[in-house]
């Protein structure tokens, strides 16, 4: 068999197809790898290469085949020649030459066909064209279990739901007059010795090309270029990392804008960008067939789970506009907010300071703005919004399941996992032989049990070593606010006389929220990025198996970092700032030195949607330019460059040359920005029930700008097998778990929907009120304690108010006996009904949950069945 990009292993050593891979493959292997090592040796040893044939361009751009017009590009290879570069280093540029022609020689001896061309816009740049000829293309179906068609599938579809409401849906549906629906078959995994059985009308089309890329570009990454020193160094990916190529892709099929002048070419990229990727088209259904044929089954599921995560959040961004309005129109009546604002009420009430020294006493009323704006989000809307939300999420993931097992049979990727390689990095290190427990037969692993723990204890400590390093950020942070808050309070106007706008919207405590958020946003996005690198070197230290098995390992590293970076400023604003303040006597504080903070009269919840507010509109923004306006500019500048020689008719492989390659990473940042996304319509949805409809624009658009992004900005990637989404499925799960838990807790403790209602039905009548009847009148001067201003310790004491007169009190939030009582600063019973009611509501929360979970689980099983 054939090495791999980053793989460095003595040579006398077997590294190649375990028993994880059926014998005759490996055999098949065996004898290409004899024959190629026979041919290459060391580069000191190999007097002559095997090279491709020069060809000249035969004017005619939109071709996918050798000069001959019989052979198809499956892959291009490009590189700088040596010779005509402008710093000829000439022991570096040799060294370089004699890797890629052993290289090139060794892919020839592999059964390969190469053609080589020189650049028409730069002549030192050399396209290396590379066919796959029909023994390879079976040699390595068979080897890579691919599946391939036996008969046409003569089944009957399932008809829709809708078939009722087709006058409607056939406006969202893409016409089939110009996308025309695949044939569907009957598939097994190739074998050479079957040929007969399966469904071959024409040797030329039964490999489709994207089957033919998967397969070139597995032999590409395991072929030889150098053995020296009992080490063997092979695969393209290192070629290309190491500068000895300069990019390695397979063709787009035509130019996105124009069809093809060659009538054989099935202009499927084309297709695609009128039909999905182009803004005329963003109402329409997504092409997923055509999406899966052309870019494989990866890049197909990826846009089949946001487009259904994009429809279940309409319903979810309905509901949540719904009940934003309800708190907007009847924000005039909330009649805590008018007692905050009256000026014989909320103007009367002193309030103590909120830090020593500097810190003066203020009127309640300065907090007036705030709390209308609290109104609209603190309202039973968001109450209902937010159990809603706990149905919806175990909705979206139970019929997400359903169907993503519709495509797996639709697209045959079922028996996936059986069907998958292992990498050649892994296999290249396979040098250890041990008995298989089950099997008792030989097999080869890459290190000892011994050195499996030594390696998954270092990677470990790494990842936490990281996230202690953001929750170290987050304390920073924290700091920040406490030091700040003292600065803005002895800063910012004392009085509130109701007509300067400043004053009327920047309080010391929006102030302080404004600026920590914006430096949280900027410390996260500068974690991220060096976060990213250290996640692909332990991953890579790890040695996973399969290509699967990465993935989901760099995901839940990466998932797990970014969840402590984004969310952990959010969970300290719900459930920690003004939990743990004590009161102004005795107040707590943070490192024996800091303040704890303390959040406004109407509680943290504001600046909660504060913060959410300023990271989902950040992240989007600053995501949008890196993934539209970064490969725009790049490609812009690139024929910028060219434009002196426009007038010359570049080929296919020369204009996808100039296209952006897609990260190494593929589609690793677009999922995770969906999941973060996920996360912050779930988790903390019931502080910002705008967040599903600020996500549902938002979709709409990634789906077109990523279509976009792929069909003209891009090289086309290198087809992938997918089951399903990966690690990322029991991500969602996690999340949704979770989600029930935070917002039944946000509701419970960071707003104040339970005191006022607590108040509202026991406190506001006898025997706890005054009042003849139920009412919230009275609600915020029942939910300020009392302080003695004598009983401040020496820290406070120098606290000057220049509008104190003859007070002797001042109020703080929380439910505590006033001076002078027998148990004065201690909770009151008024406390103890607020938590107990705050418990219950939790508990029935969860209870809840479980019961629609499990009624969710009823109506999918019945049907699917019935």
């Amino acid at each position: 068999m054939l090495p791999h990009p980053s793989g460095d292993v003595p040579a006398s050593r077997r590294p190649f197809l375990t028993p994880h891979t059926l014998h005759s493959s490996s055999r098949v292997l065996e004898n290409l790898e004899q024959t190629v090592v026979s041919s290459f040796g060391t580069l000191e040893s190999q007097p002559d290469f095997q090279t491709p044939e020069f060809e000249e361009f035969n004017g005619k751009p939109d071709s996918l085949f050798f000069n001959d017009g019989q052979r198809r590009i499956d892959f291009v290879l490009v590189y700088e020649d040596e010779s005509r570069k402008e710093t000829n280093k000439k022991g570096s540029n040799e060294k370089q030459r004699r890797k890629r022609r052993a290289y090139e020689s060794n892919l020839i001896c592999g059964g390969l066909q190469l053609e080589a061309t020189r650049s028409i816009l730069d002549d030192k740049l050399v396209f290396v064209k590379v066919h796959a000829p029909w023994e390879v293309l079976c040699t390595y179906a068979e080897i890579m279990h691919i599946k391939l068609p036996l008969k046409p599938n003569d089944l009957k579809t399932r008809t829709s739901a809708f078939g009722n409401f087709s006058w409607f849906t056939k406006v969202l549906q893409v016409d089939e007059s110009i996308i025309k629906p695949e044939q569907e078959f009957f598939t097994a995994p190739f074998e050479k010795n079957r040929m007969n059985d399966f469904y071959i009308q024409d040797r030329d089309t039964f490999f489709n090309p994207a089957t033919r890329s998967r397969i070139v570009y597995f032999i590409l990454c395991r072929i030889k270029y150098q053995v020296r020193d009992n080490v063997k160094k092979f695969g393209i990916n290192k070629l290309v990392s190491s500068g000895i190529y300069k990019a390695a892709f397979p063709l787009h099929d035509c130019n996105f804008s124009h069809k093809s002048e060659d009538l054989s070419c099935p202009n499927e990229r084309y297709l695609l960008y009128r039909e999905w990727a182009h803004p005329r088209s963003i109402y329409k259904k997504q092409p997923l067939d055509l999406i899966r044929k052309y870019y494989g089954e990866k890049i197909g599921i990826y846009f089949a789970w946001l487009g259904y995560y994009t429809q279940m959040l309409l319903l979810a961004a309905v509901v949540g506009v719904a009940c934003f309005l309800y708190g907007y129109v009847n924000q005039n009546n909330c009649t805590w907010s008018k007692e905050v604002c009256h000026p014989d009420i909320g103007g009367k009430i002193i309030m103590c300071p909120q830090c020593d020294r500097l810190c003066p006493f203020w009127k309640l009323n300065i907090t007036c703005e705030s709390s209308k704006k609290l109104c609209i989000f603190d309202s039973f809307g968001t109450l209902v919004f937010a159990v809603f939300m706990g149905v919806w999420v175990t909705l979206f993931l139970e019929f997400w399941k359903r169907r993503q097992a519709e495509l797996e049979y639709e697209w045959d990727t079922v028996e996936l996992q059986q069907e998958e390689q292992a990498r050649p990095e892994y296999e290249a290190r396979c040098t250890h032989v041990v008995i298989n427990e089950i099997t008792q037969e030989e097999e080869r692993v890459p290190f000892t049990t011994w050195g499996k723990c030594i390696r998954i204890t270092l990677c470990a400590s790494a990842v936490l070593f990281w996230i202690l390093l953001i929750i170290a950020s987050v304390i920073g942070i924290i700091v920040y606010r406490l030091s700040v808050f003292i600065v803005f309070s002895a800063k910012l106007p004392k009085n509130f006389n109701g007509t300067d706008p400043i004053q009327k919207y920047l309080t010391p405590q929006t102030a302080t929220s404004i600026t920590a958020s914006l430096i949280s946003f900027i410390i996260i996005m500068i974690l991220n990025t060096i976060y990213e690198k250290v996640a692909i070197m332990i991953t890579n230290f790890e040695l996973p198996r399969t290509q699967t098995d990465y993935e989901n390992s760099l995901t839940m590293k990466m998932f797990l970092f970014q969840f402590v970076n984004y969310y952990s400023s959010c969970f300290y604003i719900a459930f920690f700032k003004g939990k743990f303040v004590g009161y102004p006597g005795d107040p707590v504080y943070w490192l024996g030195k800091y303040r704890n903070e303390e959040c406004d009269p109407g509680g943290c919840l504001l600046e909660l949607t504060t913060q959410l507010t300023i990271i989902m509109g950040g992240k989007a923004i600053w995501n949008n330019i890196q993934e539209v306006l970064l490969p725009w500019v790049k490609n812009l500048i690139g024929r910028c460059r060219t434009v002196s020689r426009a007038e010359k008719i570049a080929p296919r492989w020369e204009q996808d040359y100039h296209l952006q390659p897609m990260g190494k990473l593929g589609l690793f940042y677009e999922y995770l920005e969906m999941i973060i996304q996920f996360g912050f319509v779930t988790l903390f949805v019931a502080s910002f029930p705008l967040a599903p409809l600020l996500a549902l624009v938002n979709n709409i658009l990634e789906i077109r700008v990523d279509a976009w992004k792929m069909t003209t900005q891009y090289r086309r990637m290198v087809p992938e097998k997918a089951q399903d989404i990966g690690a990322w499925q029991p991500i969602m799960q996690g999340i949704a778990i979770l989600a029930v838990v935070t917002n039944a807790m946000i509701i419970a403790f960071t707003s104040d929907m339970i005191p006022r209602l607590v108040y509202y039905w026991s406190f506001s009548v006898p025997p706890y009120g005054d009042h003849t009847h139920y009412t919230m009148e009275g609600y915020i001067n029942n939910t300020l304690s009392y302080f003695n201003i004598a009983d401040f310790k020496n820290r406070s004491k120098g606290n000057p108010y220049s509008g104190l007169e003859k007070h002797t009190t001042c109020r703080y939030r929380d439910f505590r006996y006033p001076p002078g009582h027998p148990q004065e600063y201690k909770h009151n019973i008024y406390y103890w009904h607020v938590i107990a009611a705050k418990l219950a509501f939790i508990i029935v929360m969860e209870v809840g949950d479980v019961y629609f979970e499990i009624v969710d689980k009823v109506v999918v099983y019945l049907q699917t069945f019935c």
